[in-house]
């Protein structure tokens, strides 16, 4: 019976090269429908209003702030130039408690607000800091904005585990800029992006070559630049440097071809936003290991493969996480003692069978592949949009990625570079290259404050084409 389960498992998450292929191209396709009109495709492709990369020349202090998970992060950099690049940096992170997560904005800003305040208040000890400018800020917010301009936005609905009602349509610029005014925090926030956008300007801040920004971490979201005038919903006049980096927004990408299971459909079901973000719940960190532990719960119901057990934790959502199923999956002792570990910890599954314990890691490497080889076909779309798969622009293309699943579950990574190489073909793979961003998220908002400052301390290379 257990090893039925697994089959069915493997048979429904089977995603052979013609399939990604198919979704690849879907990708491609919803991404030129939500480019033509507002509203034309499930991936919204909302424009970030950042039309100047930063490129190296940017100097002076800013401040960079980045909420997107349960975390969030403050820094300040000291750009110095060609000659310095980042000179210095100072940074914290900071736990958001789970009831901020749910309640009032003025209470979830007034607490980034009133942190900030000790950060800045901290890091001026000692420091004199007049110059005679405003100091400035950019802000990554990693849930999907309706831009107005670089430094406005509305809020379009909260993901994740955020659910704040009275925060969806207003513009969190405006909630931060009011919740710093009350801490009497004298900073002007000057770009409003997210995770996406700021990992494409942190990693296009030391190489050129850069056209993607994406995010495997809790979520996931892609950021890219694309031609000004390729963009029809676009009013008013097009930007000097002719280019636009949207903001895909593409967790929210559904297509036929993506290979869910019952286990993602009920997951679907019972989260806060059923029927939407399906690739997100298909390839994020957020949902692997809750995908896991449905697949475990049924076969420990039907079958006695964990023996008698206390099921209140197996049946406890998002009780187990992907960390724990990365530890699992990385187990290289000959009997398997991680696996053994992490099921008694987390799942109180005590006593198993190493046989038992060879079937929990083959179920994690059907899921986790799954949602590395769809990741690829994700970036496949994006390649095949610009036309770097290889039909028409052949230049060295470099994706950017951050987060949390990228950068800690290697197995995840490796994938998704191999399936990546088989996608666009032997030849063009050497010129495709998947690298983890040189700076987070946080770093790219204040590189993007630093490249639209309102001082225009600096501008933009003319030579440097996007």
């Amino acid at each position: 019976m257990a090893e039925q389960v697994v089959a069915d498992l493997r048979e429904r998450c089977a995603t052979p090269v013609s399939l990604l292929r198919d979704v690849a191209v879907e990708m491609a396709d919803e991404m030129r429908a939500g480019l033509e009109k507002e509203g034309g495709s499930r991936v919204k492709m909302l424009l970030s209003y950042v039309d100047k990369l930063p490129t190296g020349r940017e100097e002076g202090f800013f401040y960079g702030l980045d909420l997107g998970g349960t975390n969030f992060r403050v820094l300040k950099v000291q750009l110095g130039g060609n000659d310095q690049r980042i000179a210095n940096r100072e940074s914290r992170a900071v736990a958001i408690p789970p009831h901020l997560m749910s309640g009032s904005s003025s209470e979830l800003f007034g607490f980034i607000a009133s942190e900030l305040a000790k950060f800045v208040a901290d890091e001026d000890k000692g420091n004199s800091f007049s110059t005679g400018k405003k100091r400035e800020l950019g802000f990554t917010f990693s849930f999907p904005v309706r831009q107005h301009s670089i430094a406005s936005g509305t809020l379009v609905k909260w993901t994740k585990a955020f659910c704040i009602e009275d925060a969806v349509g207003e513009d969190v610029a405006v909630k931060l800029q009011t919740a710093m005014e009350k801490q009497g925090v004298d900073i002007h926030v000057a770009a409003l992006i997210n995770d996406a956008v700021g990992t494409l300007a942190g990693a296009r801040y030391y190489d050129k070559d850069v056209i993607a920004g994406v995010i495997f971490g809790t979520g996931t979201n892609a950021a890219y630049v694309e031609k000004a005038n390729a963009i029809p919903k676009w009013e008013g006049e097009l930007p000097e440097s002719g280019d636009m980096v949207i903001n895909m927004e593409w967790g929210n990408f559904y297509s036929c071809h993506l290979p869910v299971t019952e286990y993602d459909q009920a997951l679907d079901k019972e989260s806060l936003n059923p029927g939407e973000q399906i690739y997100e719940k298909l390839t994020s960190g957020m949902y692997l290991g809750e995908i896991v532990r449905r697949v475990l719960l049924k076969l420990s119901l039907q079958s006695a493969i964990f023996g008698e057990i206390d099921h209140t934790k197996l049946k406890t959502h998002f009780h187990l996480r992907t960390p724990h199923i990365s530890a699992m999956h990385h187990d290289e002792t000959p009997d398997l003692k991680i696996v053994a570990q992490k099921l008694e910890e987390t799942l109180g599954i005590a006593g198993t069978s190493l046989e038992t314990r060879e079937m929990v890691v083959k179920i994690i490497d059907i899921i986790t592949r799954r949602a590395a080889r769809l990741a690829a076909a994700g970036l496949t779309g994006i390649l095949k949009k610009l036309g770097r798969d290889g039909s028409i622009d052949k230049r060295r293309s470099v994706i950017a990625i951050d987060g949390g699943l990228f950068e800690h579950y290697a197995k995840f990574s490796k994938c998704l570079a191999t399936t990546l190489s088989e996608l666009v073909g032997e030849e063009l793979s050497k010129s495709v290259v998947v690298k983890h961003a040189d700076e987070g998220p946080g770093i790219g908002a204040a590189l993007i404050a630093a490249s639209h400052s309102q001082y225009g301390n600096v501008e933009g290379n003319p030579d440097v084409k996007y």
